[in-house]
């Protein structure tokens, strides 16, 4: 290359650059500042009975306050074995191996290669060419575009981090409410059972009786009747329990139908936690699926940004050089060499402009999409206080209807054994005190699956996280994640 040609080809590059300046100067470039869109503001929870500190608000393993073993291990085994969360921790490493992937489209290429080529035709002899080349190519990121680019992976990346772990929460609050239905078929069970074992015992005394005459046979086929009810009742218990089994061990990371979890009884087993209650602003930092939301608005801000730096000349550097022979000897004897900047202007072409456009309105989305977040997560928190409140309070009847019902029993026993009631009058009130017993143990198992809703509505123990421009957030969740994966 000729020094007046080098010089002529720097003029150019050089000419081009104050073009492409001069260019930009026409150009909307403003990135748009990112702050967290407007939601409406809300200091107090309307059905909450206390409030506490952030610091008292939830414990990070706050199922321990069911004290039961048990459901500890269940929860161990789900984080460590289940298939969703480990689908979730692969895409925060999907999601930070693309952070690279951006950064490396600042940096150059280099492609290299050789040959040979052979050529023989009639009457002539066999020729030989032996070629080497080598080409870099560098996209110079003058405007930061990739950088820009790689901010909002970044962001992505810290969405994803996020959403592994309103995952988590998800999971261990699937387990535990499960495995507290499964309890709760258990008292079932055992009821319905005993209710099968009295009516088949009345069945027999009633066959007894019309054997010897003494009962319509109408009485007797009323009481198979109940039988049949009742056995059909046990059957569907059964069922049910199993099938929530099934889910659970799918829950845990076992096949459904190799996981089994030994019969208990409910309020014997989990223990009734006393809640406490955050504050509604620290909700919104805590919670991480509005977390991962604010982030995906800050990602889409990087997008607009990246799209609109996207309009800006692009200057390229290419770089050749190569060698050919017709023998290997003389293939490093002689180099051609070449270098040749390009500028590129994007402004020009229809389909940038577009691309801003589609970004700003996928930005619009991200933020009404957070925004139905927070409502969702205040929702959550409402309903589950006004259940909890409500089913307390149930707790208190039903508890003073059983008292009742089980003084009531106990002198009905006593008329039967003195002949002033039937057979009848007894079965009737053990029915009403059963039935009293299975709504005081639905009603544990309401105010446990309440407790559970409410501690992964407030966040389930994950510190706050502040969503802001800056680009080196704390990833708090690091450390559990691995010790879980």
């Amino acid at each position: 290359m000729s020094r007046n040609s080098a010089r002529a080809r720097s003029i150019s590059a050089a000419s081009a650059i104050l073009l492409a300046i001069a260019l930009s100067g026409c150009m909307d470039l403003k990135t748009p500042a990112y702050q967290r869109p407007g939601t409406p503001e809300k200091t107090t929870w309307a059905h909450a009975q206390q409030a506490v500190s952030a610091s008292d608000t939830v414990d990070p393993q706050w199922w321990h306050a069911f004290d039961d073993t048990y459901l500890d291990a269940l929860i161990d085994k789900a984080i460590a074995g289940n298939i969703d969360i480990k689908v979730l921790a692969a895409r925060i490493h999907a999601a930070g191996a693309a952070i690279g992937e951006v950064r490396a489209g600042a940096l150059p290429s280099l492609n290299t290669g050789a040959g040979a080529d052979f050529e023989k035709s009639t009457h002539q002899r066999l020729t030989k060419t032996y070629d080497l080349g080598t080409q870099v190519n560098w996209d110079i990121d003058i405007w930061g575009k990739v950088e820009k680019g790689v901010q909002a992976q970044q962001a992505e990346y810290h969405a994803s981090e996020a959403d592994w772990r309103a995952g988590y929460l998800t999971l261990v609050a699937n387990v535990s409410s499960t495995y507290f239905q499964i309890l709760q078929f258990d008292d079932q069970i055992d009821e319905e059972q005993k209710t099968l074992d009295k009516n088949q015992r009345i069945l027999a005394i009633d066959q007894s009786m019309l054997a010897h005459g003494a009962l319509p046979e109408t009485q007797v086929l009323r009481q198979k009747a109940e039988v049949n009810g009742v056995a059909n009742e046990l059957i569907e218990l059964h069922r049910l329990r199993d099938v929530a089994e099934n889910a659970l061990a799918t829950l845990v990371g076992v096949p459904a139908g190799d996981f089994k979890v030994p019969v208990g009884h409910l309020r014997e087993r989990v223990k009734l936690p006393d809640v406490p209650m955050g504050l509604p602003a620290q909700l919104l930092a805590r919670r991480p699926d509005v977390v991962a939301a604010q982030y995906r608005v800050l990602e889409s801000y990087d997008e607009i940004g990246a799209a609109k730096l996207a309009q800006l000349p692009s200057l390229s550097l290419t770089g050749r050089g190569g060698t050919a022979a017709f023998a290997l000897s003389d293939l490093f004897k002689a180099f051609t060499f070449s270098f040749l900047p390009s500028i590129n202007l994007p402004m020009f072409d229809p389909s940038v402009k577009a691309h801003i456009k589609t970004t700003e309105a996928q930005s619009e989305v991200a933020e009404q999409q957070y925004r139905q977040t927070v409502f969702a997560a205040f929702e959550e928190v409402e309903t589950a206080l006004v259940n909890l409140t409500a089913h307390k309070k149930q707790r208190i009847e039903l508890e003073q209807q059983n008292e009742h019902l089980r003084v009531v029993a106990a002198q009905i026993e006593a008329q039967l054994k003195e002949g002033v009631v039937s057979q009848l009058e007894v079965l009737e009130s053990e029915r009403s005190l059963a039935s009293a017993e299975l709504a005081l143990v639905a009603n544990h198992q309401q105010i446990l699956a309440d407790t559970v809703t409410l501690y992964k509505a407030i966040g389930g123990g994950w510190p706050g996280v502040v969503v802001e421009n800056a680009r080196n957030a704390a990833t708090d969740d690091a450390a559990a994640r691995t010790r879980f994966e």
